[in-house]
């Protein structure tokens, strides 16, 4: 198997250019672009990020697609705030993750990616079957595209997310692994977790953190190797499974110890590429 890539996860800024040029001074193939103002994404955009790539050689792997609205990441307002899940507001949501779909299309990457949100774990409740209605249309419109649709792992355990893949039925479905994530909401083992839908995960979150130690917050993120994510056992695993794609360092803080934290990310991810 060749090597894999590395990658970073960011934000559609004004100065998209220097982002990926320091990319670049990093080493780094690929990223994923982050958007949470869907509207904003107009032919302009399109085109900086067609130059950025041009003029650097990193290559956009997939357009992680916000929607407007609140988002709170924890256990109580969660629920109600976050992705298609809340049923108040996933009608205008659905619309503007297909607008993401349309400029992923247009700056020619091959899936988006967004967090669903706190997927009903009972496929009884009256929630559940609408919202795997929303998400059909959403795959069907990506699916229209040429692209996949990734769910990024979080709120959801991985049963959870097995059967709404399996429930939807399109064929373009995919898993972004966030192995953090599942820690943080306190889901899964990520490495146990490939048991049950490894053979789904098209893209990879490098990210690390704990576990919840209470029932309100999420658990705490860390930098990469000082969580209980075992990447070395993830990496063969996922190596085992046929993953071929990006692997993208996310470290959700800012500042110098950002890019401290990326660094050592990148050096920690190096043996296991």
């Amino acid at each position: 198997m060749d090597k894999l890539e590395l990658g970073l996860i960011v934000g559609l800024t004004e100065d998209l250019e220097a982002s990926f040029r320091k990319l670049a001074d990093l080493g780094l193939a690929t990223c994923q672009i982050n958007c949470w103002e869907p509207q904003t994404l107009d032919d302009t955009v399109v085109a900086r990020v067609r130059d950025a790539q041009r003029a650097t050689g990193v290559r956009v792997s997939s357009h992680w697609a916000g929607h407007t609205g609140a988002t709170v990441w924890n256990f109580l307002e969660g629920p109600a705030t976050i992705g298609l899940a809340p049923a108040a507001t996933r009608a205008q949501r659905l619309e503007e993750l297909k607008m993401g779909a349309d400029f992923a299309a247009k700056i020619g990457v091959p899936s988006i990616t967004t967090h669903v949100g706190f997927i009903p774990e009972d496929p009884r409740d009256p929630q559940y079957g609408p919202l795997v209605e929303a998400l059909r249309s959403l795959a069907t419109h990506c699916a229209s595209l040429g692209l996949m649709f990734c769910f990024e792992t979080g709120q959801e355990t991985p049963v959870t997310l097995l059967r709404t893949i399996e429930d939807i039925g399109t064929d373009n479905l995919g898993i972004n692994l966030d192995p953090a994530n599942l820690i943080l909401y306190g889901k899964a083992n990520p490495v146990d977790a490939l048991d049950v839908f490894g053979t789904y995960v098209r893209g990879l979150h490098a990210k690390d953190g704990f576990y919840p130690t209470n029932g309100r917050e999420l658990g705490r993120e860390t930098p990469l190797g000082e969580g209980k994510v075992d990447f070395p056992v993830l990496m063969h695993r996922l190596k085992e499974l046929g993953y071929d794609a990006p692997v993208t360092i996310e470290r959700e803080i800012t500042g110098p110890q950002q890019e401290a934290d990326i660094r050592l990310a990148i050096e920690r991810l190096e043996p296991m590429l």
